[in-house]
């Protein structure tokens, strides 16, 4: 299997998401990505429901090793410093100021390293009236314009997932692979910050392209309008996702399935322009219709007809379809200590083989030993 950062070595000293996520990229491409912990309690994220193994902490470790160490004892602070020395990449994610009080602190580690991309992650950055604010992930959704996006505009609540801390740990990752490029050309390194507000800003593109080239505050509902996408509910209570785009192909078929001609030539709906001003009550007709059959049945007529769409899968189901189990998604290994761990494998597919291997997320300093016993021996040579 291919491992594309197989030589990196990262040391990640981060806490909940953003953070961990851009380890666990860079780990999914086979980088040695060493987390380091505080001794007795590790990550926050460990504990979230109970104990020092929770779901939340397991989706963003796996492929990692872990090592407990206190850097305000001076003995902790020199092997976070020796690890330092032979890595290629270190991350954190404090607010600023916090890293340099741990003895991590960019110009200690360059240093020690002149050669280490150092990856500082923050909320709001590293400057400017906002940058000692806590942040977190629904604080970023909102200052970035994105949470009015997945926000019932009659009832608002924040729904969803953890969108910004995972994104933010995306974009870090990208930026790191770029600064190891240019660092295999240039045999320097370099310092990345990025703060969730610039990522989001920039996941939420779109959105500020439409307000800027002709004035649009988009809404929750704007994309699905003129996407022609629908969500609908069928007669076994399981749901359906459709999206039609532009070609007026889809429309077609979407008539056909349905086996109702006259939605077709309702002048309300017939032409495309026509059904994004009438969004609203194209769903109102199309309700009662989806509720006559069932998911399966408005699969293969749907699929008949070549209309895109799919099943809205649950968590239970999503990585049962026959596509995701032909592309081997779910893959398991089992932790020595912490039994069975399935998981999504990383999506990338170099020369046309995936990489299935998965390493558990490990327990609190369970390389504490390994990694101590590596660095003496490098010390040694």
């Amino acid at each position: 299997m291919a491992k594309i950062l197989r030589d990196i070595r990262v040391v990640e000293l981060g806490t909940y998401i953003t953070g961990p996520a851009a380890g666990m990229h860079l780990a999914d491409l086979g980088a040695d990505v060493i987390k380091v912990e505080r001794p007795g309690t590790g990550d926050p994220f460990r504990a979230f429901k109970g104990g020092l193994y929770s779901p939340h902490y397991q989706t963003y470790n796996r492929n990692k090793r872990s090592i407990a160490l206190d850097t305000t004892e001076a003995g902790d602070l020199k092997v976070l410093h020796d690890l330092v020395s032979t890595a290629d990449v270190f991350i954190q994610n404090f607010r600023p100021g916090v890293a340099e009080k741990l003895g991590a602190g960019e110009d200690t580690l360059r240093g020690i390293n002149p050669r280490i991309i150092y990856c500082a992650i923050t909320g709001f950055g590293a400057s400017g009236p906002y940058r000692d604010r806590p942040v977190y992930d629904t604080v970023a959704q909102a200052a970035s314009g994105y949470l009015r996006l997945l926000t019932p505009p009659d009832n608002p609540r924040v729904i969803g997932p953890a969108i910004a801390d995972a994104i933010t740990g995306q974009y870090a990752a990208m930026g790191i692979c770029a600064a190891l490029v240019e660092r295999g050309k240039t045999g320097k390194g370099r310092r990345l910050d990025i703060s969730m507000l610039e990522a989001m800003a920039h996941f939420n593109l779109d959105s500020f392209t439409h307000y800027y080239s002709v004035g649009e505050v988009m809404g929750p509902i704007s994309r699905p309008e003129v996407s022609q996408s629908y969500t609908f509910e069928c007669a076994d209570g399981k749901w359906i996702a459709i999206h039609l785009s532009s070609p007026p192909k889809f429309w077609e078929g979407l008539v056909a399935a349905l086996d109702r001609p006259a939605i077709g030539t309702d002048e309300r709906f017939a032409e495309r322009m026509a059904r994004i001003k009438n969004h609203d009550a194209l769903i109102e007709a199309l309700r009662p219709i989806f509720a006559e059959r069932t998911r399966d049945e408005w699969c293969e007529r749907l699929l008949a007809n070549e209309v895109p769409h799919s099943p809205a899968y649950d968590s239970n189901e999503a990585l049962e379809d026959p596509q995701a189990r032909h592309l081997g998604i779910k893959v398991s290994a089992r932790h020595p200590e912490m039994g069975e761990f399935t998981t999504v494998r990383a999506p990338y597919n170099f020369d046309g083989s995936p990489d299935s291997e998965v390493l558990p997320p490990p327990t609190l300093d369970e390389h504490g030993a390994e990694i101590r016993a590596e660095l003496e021996r490098l010390k040694a040579s």
